[in-house]
């Protein structure tokens, strides 16, 4: 059965439609790719994945492991195994980054026990320290974010390294990554592909939204590539897709960059 199918997705914000008839398949294990020039849709359709409140699902379906999940929570949804790795991490004043991790992992423990057979239980709050600093010297972190507000006063590129730091602490089923890239250095970029790798390397699924190919080539592995546009998916392809938008553009396509 596949992880995750998209059915004929619409959702609207503000009355103006945005995602106009999506159709995607992810299984376990597969990694995908979407590009698309600017407005396509790109950001919409993780956010309606999670359950985002601002937008307006008009219709289709979308299902993880064959039950829909649109009448789901965000919360409810990450427990089956979603997570999303925000564009625009935000700042949260007051919540300890570390304490945020242990209780999202144990959470997920709980619901995600059947499916992952190797999750590990961590009995004191040392024990999890110590598996959390393995992840932070994955993405090149410094152990004092431990002891930080989550994601305040982190610069552009930790937050980025923060977002998939966060992926490979909790091994979700699916990690749904928006522009994980965007705004890196090279040295970064390995990085942030780096940390992918694991959890690629763990049988995850992973879906990554960019406008570049560079993080791709890091990648250790890459089944799909799909262009988006106005809301829908209209090609897609293996690695040589990418590169040939790369070199090309959206123009080839019929398609333009906002």
């Amino acid at each position: 059965m596949v992880f995750l199918e998209v059915k004929d997705l619409h959702a609207n914000i503000d009355n103006k439609e945005i995602l106009n008839g999506l159709n995607l398949k992810i299984d376990k294990g597969e990694v995908h790719v979407i590009m698309g020039p600017n407005g396509s849709g790109k950001s919409t359709f993780a956010n309606v994945l999670l359950g985002h409140p601002k937008y307006t699902v008009t219709g289709g379906n979308a299902l993880v492991k064959g039950e829909s999940i649109m009448n789901l929570t965000t919360d409810e949804r990450t427990k089956k195994g979603l997570f999303l790795g925000f564009q625009y991490p935000i700042e949260i004043p007051g919540v300890g980054y570390s304490h945020f991790l242990r209780n999202a992992y144990n959470t997920l423990n709980k619901s995600l026990a059947d499916d992952q057979k190797n999750r590990e239980v961590f009995l004191t709050v040392r024990e999890f320290h110590e598996y959390v600093k393995k992840n932070l010297d994955s993405v090149g972190l410094d152990k004092s974010f431990l002891s930080r507000y989550l994601n305040e006063g982190f610069s552009g590129g930790e937050k980025k390294r923060s977002e998939v730091m966060q992926m490979l602490v909790l091994k979700p089923n699916l990690a749904i990554l928006d522009e994980p890239d965007s705004g890196l250095d090279i040295d970064a970029v390995k990085a942030v592909a780096e940390a992918i790798n694991q959890l690629i390397d763990t049988g995850a699924g992973v879906l990554v939204i960019t406008h570049y190919a560079r993080i791709l080539r890091y990648l250790s592995k890459l089944d799909f590539v799909h262009v988006m546009s106005r809301g829908k998916i209209i090609k897609s392809g293996d690695k040589t897709l990418a590169d040939e938008l790369e070199s090309r553009g959206y123009g080839w396509l019929g398609l333009e960059d906002k």
